[in-house]
């Protein structure tokens, strides 16, 4: 794709309980992210069922996504800790090519 008036990043989508937030904002921070969203109460199908989006409790019991956008030096720092923090807890990510308008709000 050629868009020369749009800069080229990494996108990185992260979907785990609500007790693993804080693990994940400190992946995005560590790795130089300068910002990142977090949506609460996602809901989908997986290999393991049907994930309600819904409270139920506290805010802990439910799914969440945190999306953040790097450059893509970054993006790999971030990979790999994600893949490290997932060997032992629930979770998937995903990572695509993004084109944003202000660059400088991700560098």
């Amino acid at each position: 794709m050629n868009r020369p008036e749009l800069a080229r990043m990494t996108k990185i989508e992260v979907v785990v309980t609500g007790d693993d937030v804080a693990a994940v904002e400190g992946v995005f921070t560590s790795a130089g992210a300068r910002g990142y969203t977090v949506l609460s109460g996602v809901s989908g199908l997986g290999h393991g069922g049907f994930h309600q989006g819904s409270l139920h409790f506290n805010d802990r019991d439910t799914l969440r996504m945190v999306i953040a956008v790097v450059t893509d030096e970054r993006s790999e720092a971030v990979v790999g800790a994600l893949r490290s923090l997932f060997e032992d807890r629930p979770g998937v990510f995903f990572v695509t090519d993004t084109y944003v308008s202000r660059p400088e709000y991700f560098s």
